[in-house]
């Protein structure tokens, strides 16, 4: 078929997406190598990728109804760059037949694998997929690296000594936040040593504070309380009551003035520990509700269901140890 996929990615640029066009390039790629079928040098591979997806993209409206709000926007964003290329796509003139291009369930299936299998050389420019090298799981402390040289060769090597019958891990994120991977691979890692603490309403004053999801954290083995979730709950406070002390909070944190931050906190301690336990109780109570929803689907109609419901679980138990260390202190 002819035609080239510069007039869907001039559309992906018009919708802010300039940064997705070395994903977009390998999903077109994908559905390229499957319209070729056992003729594709790429088929063996393509034949052995899983038909069933648990990310966002994948996920059904029921799925968002259980998921709380943080994931579920990480989840709607990938949603909504998927709804971006299959527009592109059929808006555009792509090297691929019509009925191809517009089959929904086969153009997802083929952002999928490239979303969860590529790796990136060059962030927004170029991404790549080796085969094989993707079937490396994600390990919270990983022991291989992808690399490419400068001829485009991929090199998986050795971080540091691994035992022999070891498994063989690779990083696909930040292990201290494991909502983003939730959202984009569609597994837990239930080996993650924090979890973002749900502040989703508190994204501006995090910005004005200069912090971002993996410093605002909760950890999931103790529910030890990250500085940063201190900071934030403060600066909120001040900030919403128009407190004098706001600007001068907002330095010391700035500044790294540790008394300044330490005598302010003293002072404010009581009602940011109030708001703080606020917050804890309310995601409890809504996480309770969004299991009970989840449990009450039939699996076999709602595959997804058992990884989400691991999700919320371990949110709810990082929480509630967070929660009986507030409760211990006042």
């Amino acid at each position: 078929f002819a035609g080239s996929i510069e007039a869907s990615e001039e559309l992906l640029k018009q919708v802010g997406a300039t940064n997705r066009l070395p994903l977009f390039r390998l999903m077109v790629k994908i559905l390229a190598e499957y319209e070729k079928g056992d003729q594709s040098p790429y088929f063996p591979w393509l034949n052995s990728m899983p038909r069933l997806f648990y990310n966002g993209v994948s996920m059904s409206d029921a799925c968002f109804e259980c998921l709380p709000p943080y994931v579920a926007g990480l989840a709607a964003t990938e949603r909504q760059n998927f709804g971006y290329f299959f527009s592109a796509l059929n808006r555009g003139n792509p090297p691929l037949s019509p009925q191809t291009a517009g089959s929904e369930d086969l153009v997802k299936w083929a952002y999928n694998v490239a979303l969860t299998r590529h790796q990136i050389v060059l962030a927004a420019v170029e991404k790549k997929i080796s085969p094989l090298v993707d079937m490396f799981n994600h390990g919270t402390y990983p022991n291989v690296e992808i690399t490419y040289d400068g001829e485009g060769n991929c090199l998986a090597n050795a971080m540091n000594d691994i035992a022999a019958g070891s498994l063989l891990t690779v990083s696909l994120g930040d292990p201290s936040n494991p909502s983003p991977m939730f959202a984009k691979y569609g597994f837990l890692d239930d080996d993650s040593p924090g979890i973002f603490a749900k502040a989703v309403n508190h994204q501006e004053e995090m910005k004005d504070l200069g912090y971002g999801f993996k410093d605002v954290l909760f950890g999931t083995a103790s529910g030890e309380i990250a500085p940063q979730v201190w900071d934030l709950f403060l600066y909120k406070l001040l900030k919403d009551n128009n407190d004098g002390n706001t600007a001068n909070f907002l330095m010391a944190v700035k500044n790294n003035d540790e008394a300044t931050k330490q005598q302010l906190a003293q002072q404010y301690f009581p009602y940011t520990l109030e708001a703080l336990k606020e917050h804890v109780d309310g995601t409890l109570r809504l996480v309770d509700q969004l299991i009970m929803k989840a449990n009450s689907y039939d699996r076999h109609t709602h595959p997804r269901v058992p990884v989400i419901v691991a999700h919320n679980e371990l949110v709810k138990e990082t929480f509630e140890k967070v929660q009986a260390q507030l409760y211990a202190m006042g």
